[in-house]
């Protein structure tokens, strides 16, 4: 129901009030009475509404577009996998698109004829200037359905970066990201990974990422006292980490415990840097940080037990003639409180217990959910420091791998058949039907047809997967595209013993 003197989106679109631009501005949703600021606008929920009003009341003079579009089957949903669609034609490592000279924001509708109903906000190819971040702060969490945020070639800077990352804080439905193509000299890229994020997917493709910005990202995912709990895929596909951006990338793998895909594809990394990663699937050594925040743990523990053991501690037992005097007491006091009968209250029909008994019921509803709300705890999260298959050996301390990484991309890197060592190792000593069930090592320095350890990995990966048991094996389902570049690449190696970078592999 309508309250009186309120319009819907659609009621707007047909009233008429649209066609005059300086009347659309400055206009409230609920009322049109004017608004002399942002704060004092209330949003609708519909963004081909909400986002030039609230552009206009921040005096911009060039307004984005807001087009709407359904949903359609071909477009990439939040479901989709991180490690799918990493060689997209939009940020494929090429010099990327000039820059969209209409600006236009593009909505993808769940119900099309629900304006309200957006489940997706692209922003391709122009640069989002603070008065625009500011617009999208104030108009995004009004949008109760959005999930994905898309942002390509949007020309950020800190400032707007820590503005999106408020924005995004404040939409309750957003789970997925996608900043791509946005290179920032401060690379502070890990703001939207902070622990108190909500965010499920992020992509950060294509940003020029180098040490620096690696080692805030591996910062984020996990410290000894810190872990991002969110985030189950990262996607920082075309990045130049390197061999140091790799090994920053693999201590934040060390104790967390939460994500599930990282797709590292053409990222330079090289031997030494594959080396920290292989590592840390496997059972590592904690150094001097990681020892001290776990006896601080183990101590915080003990502490909890041993208050936890005086407090089940058993009340000391009463004399058998101090209870027959209080039973004594207590029985003379229950003969002197005893209270007269209640009346008996009349039964209308349709109705249990009468008057009194409709008003105790909401009462005694109200006590249980707040003894269910008291009780109630929230599970904490353990420190993969304490796992109590921790070993000791030698004054070491040595813990489990990280067991949760299912999917990793390597591919286009410059892995040799030396590292893959190293992760062959890692897979077998995983658990059967746990630890990583994909590993992409394809477009490296070795030739996947001729490669006895690439050979044992997938056969490894083969039986840990079981969607792939009933499949044939990896060279199968090689593509002739596929295969021909890597006879190319056998051949080089063969006969120069590199592959020759700069011609089609």
């Amino acid at each position: 129901m309508k309250k009186r003197g309120v319009k819907t989106p659609k009621d707007r679109r047909n009233s008429g009030i649209e066609d005059d631009p300086s009347r659309v501005a400055g206009l409230n949703v609920q009322d049109k009475s004017p608004v002399q600021s942002i704060d004092d606008y209330q949003c609708c929920g519909s963004l081909d509404v909400d986002f030039p009003e609230v552009c206009a009341l921040l005096g911009m003079t060039e307004i984005p577009e807001v087009t709407l579009r359904p949903r359609t089957t071909g477009s990439q949903t939040t479901e989709q996998s991180p490690m799918e669609g990493s060689q997209s034609n939009v940020t494929n490592g090429a010099e990327p698109a000039p820059w969209v000279p209409k600006p236009r924001l593009h909505v993808e509708l769940e119900i099309e004829e629900d304006p309200c109903s957006a489940r997706e906000v692209r922003v391709l190819g122009w640069k989002v200037d603070e008065s625009i971040a500011r617009a999208m702060n104030k108009t995004l969490p009004s949008m109760s359905n959005l999930q994905r945020l898309h942002l390509w070639r949007v020309g950020l800077t800190e400032r707007t970066l820590t503005s999106l990352k408020n924005t995004v804080s404040l939409c309750h439905s957003l789970r997925t990201v996608a900043l791509e193509g946005t290179p920032l000299p401060e690379q502070c890229f890990h703001l939207l990974m902070a622990e108190d994020s909500k965010l499920v997917h992020l992509s950060l493709r294509n940003n020029r990422i180098g040490e620096e910005g690696a080692r805030l990202i591996g910062r984020a995912l996990s410290t000894p006292r810190t872990a991002n709990g969110s985030l189950l895929s990262l996607n920082l596909t075309f990045n130049p980490l390197g061999d140091a951006g790799a090994e920053h990338i693999a201590k934040g793998l060390r104790l967390n415990r939460t994500l599930l895909c990282l797709s590292l594809g053409s990222n330079h990394i090289g031997d030494v840097g594959a080396g920290y990663l292989a590592e840390v699937l496997g059972p590592f050594t904690l150094n001097q940080e990681e020892i001290v925040e776990r006896r601080r743990l183990l101590g915080m523990k003990d502490l909890t037990l041993s208050a936890d053991s005086k407090n089940e501690c058993p009340a000391s037992i009463p004399s058998s003639s101090s209870l027959d005097r209080n039973l004594t007491k207590g029985s003379k006091t229950a003969s002197k409180r005893k209270s007269p009968p209640k009346k008996e209250e009349k039964h209308t029909p349709n109705q249990v217990g009468g008057a009194a008994g409709k008003k105790e019921e909401p009462k005694l509803f109200k006590k249980g959910l707040d003894t269910k709300l008291e009780t109630a705890e929230v599970p904490e999260r353990v420190s993969p420091l304490l796992d109590t298959e921790a070993q000791h050996s030698e004054g070491r301390v040595i813990l489990p791998g990280n067991n949760v990484l299912t999917a990793l991309n390597l591919s286009g890197n410059r892995l040799t058949e030396q590292s893959l060592h190293l992760f062959l190792k890692a897979v077998k000593e995983q658990d059967e039907g746990g630890g990583l069930l994909r590993l992409s090592l394809s477009r490296n320095c070795f030739p996947l047809l001729n490669c006895d350890t690439y050979l044992k990995i997938q056969e490894v990966m083969k039986r840990k997967d079981p969607l792939n048991k009933n499949l044939p094996g990896p060279l199968a389902l090689l593509s002739p595209e596929e295969k021909r570049r890597h006879k190319k690449l056998a051949k080089d190696l063969l006969l120069h013993g590199r592959p020759r970078f700069g011609e089609e592999r």
